[in-house]
């Protein structure tokens, strides 16, 4: 455990002289300067890293006292995820100092892990134990959180990597879910029942002229457990199954969260959702009577093992025993909740802030994922990426958020990674033009049709009577708006000779490097042009 005066200092001497400038004034400008270094170290300081709500960081008495890259880094992800900091954090005078200070603090203790040899540093706490409200981990994992991003970002690949082997159940919330369908109910169910008469005073089956006895279906009804039930109950029974071991994790995963109207669909579940140090929940509530009647059977002859240190939480009250006969219910901390919501969604059913601070938030930031893919349009290919990054600066000028931006995975390529023509109208344009441009006053060139006026959605199609088809020279029209230019074919991206059949010539002159073509365009230009300036 590394000394915090001594990691105060050394973080001193990394921001004065490793950290490198954004826009260097000059060549031989590696790095910040002192001012800006000791800003650093000044919002880094609890005072102002924390000053938006000092009552909820009160256990962190210096940043410096944490020498854990990772613990930084959910630090880091708590403090972007709440709206309160982001305020405070994007204040004129300061703007972003905050988030930068942290966020170099997190840069210079993960170099210095990897220096020292400390890749595989363990989770390390200085402080005393947290609060529950905002540290709801088992291990390295979130008990409950949201992943959330614009879509196409990898929310559910990243939940699907990260639980990979373990046992999952999932749901997705829409309008029409409610507590019914996330918890369950009684349902109409079909049985089938042996046909009895009564001989005698004795009821016996009736025979079928083969032997047989004969059946007939009746409708009963039965409590049917949905998805929340199915984690929960398998959560426990992991739990039994354990013994003096580390139960196994249950996953219950929510595709869609905030499509559906949270404080409806968990009722009197949020209780549960406030998790005490060790994992379970603060606060367990009664069943109803049907419920109760439902787990005891389900749980019929478990027993928990571990049963005294869990009663231990809550004063000696043998919650185990009412776990198990159905009295109440109690998320144990084997039970992971894990969530998906598309930011462009969250007007559909807004979530409050008391339901938000009971999970912990993972931004998913728009990257490349480096798959090559293309846009195929009238016989040209267009690089994916490429138009990613150009239509979302456009989307985030025009709205001032992510909100409505394209992850990489907005839609999928083909087994060939090409985005046809069809695909690429039939979701991007058609959200675009939708879900984005329509509610704004847009002026860009866009979708300008080349004639004076607009590619409105419906210019993207024709049809002959019997059959519609795309007009890909209107959507080549609307890529070359963006300023994007076709990858040219046989041609890629290095130093190495020009390996292809055509020749490549600039005013004549011919390129025989693949990366001299822009420097070589340049050189004639300037040659052309001796009466500018440099910076002309």
């Amino acid at each position: 455990m590394a000394n915090s005066d001594d990691l105060r200092q050394e973080f001193i001497e990394y921001a004065r002289n490793c950290i490198l400038s954004r826009r260097p004034s000059s060549k031989s400008d590696f790095i910040i300067g002192q001012t800006a270094a000791d800003s650093y170290v000044s919002f880094v300081e609890v005072d102002k890293l924390f000053s938006y709500n000092p009552e909820k960081w009160k256990d962190i008495r210096s940043i410096f006292d944490i020498d854990s890259s990772e613990r930084i880094k959910e630090i880091y992800l708590e403090l972007v995820g709440d709206d309160e900091f982001n305020k405070v954090d994007s204040q004129q005078a300061s703007q972003y100092f905050r988030s930068n200070a942290i966020k170099h603090y997190y840069c210079f203790l993960k170099a210095r892990e990897i220096i020292l040899g400390k890749t595989e540093i363990q989770h390390q706490h200085t402080v005393v134990e947290e609060s529950p409200k905002s540290d709801h981990r088992n291990g390295n994992q979130f008990l409950q959180q949201i992943f959330y991003g614009a879509p196409g970002t990898g929310k559910s690949y990243t939940i699907n990597r990260d639980t990979a082997g373990e046992d999952v159940i999932r749901t997705t919330f829409h309008p029409d879910t409610d507590y019914s369908t996330f918890v369950g109910a009684y349902k109409p169910t079909t049985v089938e029942e042996e046909v009895m008469t009564v001989i005698g005073t004795k009821a016996v089956p009736v025979e079928n002229a083969d032997g047989t006895h004969r059946k007939e279906s009746k409708i009963v009804y039965e409590f049917v457990q949905q998805s929340f039930l199915q984690a929960y109950v398998a959560a426990w029974k992991k739990y039994a199954e354990a013994q003096d071991g580390e139960p196994r994790k249950q996953f219950l995963v929510i595709e869609e969260i905030n499509r559906g109207n949270c404080a409806q669909i968990f009722g009197d579940l949020f209780q549960l959702l406030d998790r005490n140090a060790q994992g379970f929940s603060d606060y367990p509530i009664t069943a109803d009577a049907d419920m109760k009647r439902q787990l005891k059977k389900a749980f019929a002859g478990l027993t928990l093992a571990d049963g005294d240190s869990i009663n231990a939480m809550y004063n000696g009250r043998n919650v185990c025993h009412e776990v198990l006969e159905g009295d109440i219910l109690l998320l144990p901390n084997n039970l992971y909740i894990w969530a998906t919501m598309n930011t462009s969604d969250q007007s559909l059913f807004p979530i409050d802030s008391a339901f938000k601070r009971r999970w912990d938030w993972q931004y998913m930031p728009i990257s490349n994922a480096n798959l090559n893919w293309t846009i195929e349009v009238n016989s040209n290919k267009y690089e994916w990426w490429q138009f990613l990054e150009k239509i979302n600066d456009k989307v985030g000028s025009l709205t001032n958020s992510e909100d409505k931006k394209l992850g990489y995975f907005f839609c999928k390529a083909d087994n060939e990674g090409v985005l046809t023509a069809e695909t690429f109208v039939g979701k991007v344009i058609f959200y675009l033009w939708n879900d984005v441009f329509k509610d704004y006053e847009f002026s860009d060139t866009i979708f300008d049709d080349g004639n004076g006026g607009k590619l409105t959605f419906d210019k993207f199609y024709t049809t002959d009577g019997k059959e519609v088809k795309i007009v890909e020279e209107k959507v080549d029209l609307f890529l070359r708006n963006l300023n994007l230019q076709p990858i040219m074919a046989g041609i890629t991206p290095t130093d190495d000779a020009v390996k292809t059949s055509s020749i490549i010539k600039v005013n004549d002159k011919v390129v025989k490097f693949i990366n001299a073509i822009p420097y070589t365009t340049i050189e004639e230009y300037v040659g052309q042009h001796n009466e500018m300036t440099a910076q002309e």
